[in-house]
């Protein structure tokens, strides 16, 4: 039982906090990688589906002309209901999920790929052990981020204008695919691409950030439940689940707080097409919102997108680490 316990940290976990975990750490090659990908893609679906209308408010918050943006989130979220009922709420969740699954697959490879060999390679440099762990962490992030944005930035796209329609100024779609051959048509395969460059430059940071944070903040809660570099007591399952949990709740309203500006620019840019002439640009997306509403209005959505992010870090580290544990091959 304790070494299932134990199993449950991560290499971030157990060398950021000091523990004496670093004998049960999983890491890449421990996993078997079918039922790694297999049931992370069960689990991350389910945990999607969970938070797919925070999305739904959040993005139409962001878009919205006047009248939503000025709204608290739950007024919005009742709103979409009387409006639309629950398929009001769960708008381009379909398309979302099954188009989001080769992205994850690509997304936790290079994850776990990265950061093992990001943590190998500082073993050359004058670092501690907690530097290096933060190091790979968030390298890893940053990695994992820079590749699968390739693919999720026009799954972003359909996604989000199945999100929006209906709104004022908005067109209406018959689905996924009809998304896709209006976008098309209307301005090449660049317009599925829109935001792209505003998500590479911001999204690998973020992810990166959101991974460092992760692991200073279970540093410091682990130290401040007593767990110090001398210490031979293991956390009991709980206490990891516990702390993990909170942890990736940190990460989340951090990474919320400095990201919501420019996720709304992207967001506005990727589903907005009354720019007038010429083709729509981050900056004017930008000149236009704060024409609107001034600096406030770059934080369109934020109770939402705190939400969402709190709730995603600690969902998603939670089953994250979970899957490794049920992934891991069985010893010969």
């Amino acid at each position: 039982m304790a070494a299932a316990a134990a199993a449950a940290a991560d290499t971030s976990a157990a060398s950021t906090t000091g523990l004496a975990l670093s004998e049960a750490s999983i890491n890449w090659e421990r996993l078997d990688k079918t039922k790694f990908h297999v049931i992370g893609a069960i689990l991350f679906t389910a945990q999607q589906g969970v938070l797919h209308p925070t999305a739904v408010v959040k993005t139409r918050m962001q878009v919205a002309e006047g009248g939503l943006s000025h709204m608290s989130g739950f007024v919005v979220f009742r709103k979409i209901l009387r409006s639309d009922g629950i398929p009001g709420v769960f708008r381009g969740f379909g398309t979302s999920a099954v188009g989001a699954l080769p992205g994850r697959i690509l997304a936790l490879t290079s994850l776990e790929i990265s950061k093992e060999m990001a943590f190998k390679y500082s073993e050359h440099f004058d670092m501690s052990e907690a530097s290096r762990i933060a190091v790979a962490n968030g390298v890893a992030g940053l990695v994992s981020s820079t590749f699968s944005s390739s693919y999720s930035v026009p799954l972003d796209v359909v996604c989000q204008r199945l999100m929006v329609q209906g709104l004022p100024g908005m067109q209406t779609y018959r689905g996924p695919f009809d998304v896709i051959n209006k976008v098309v048509r209307s301005e090449g395969l660049r317009g599925l691409y829109r935001g792209f460059g505003i998500t590479l430059l911001t999204q690998s940071p973020a992810s990166a950030l959101w991974w460092s944070s992760y692991g200073g903040a279970q540093h410091a809660i682990w130290r401040s439940l007593g767990y110090g570099n001398g210490t031979q007591k293991k956390p009991s399952h709980t206490e990891l689940v516990a702390v993990q949990a909170t942890a990736g709740t940190i990460a989340g309203a951090c990474s919320s707080i400095i990201t919501t500006p420019i996720d709304t620019i992207k967001t506005r840019l990727q589903v907005m097409d009354n720019y007038g002439s010429g083709r729509p640009s981050v900056m004017k997306t930008t000149r236009l919102l704060l024409r609107e509403e001034g600096w406030r209005g770059l934080y369109r959505g934020f109770g939402p997108r705190f939400l969402n992010m709190s709730l995603w870090g600690t969902s998603m580290i939670v089953t994250y680490e979970l899957i490794k544990r049920l992934s891991v091959k069985p010893e010969q």
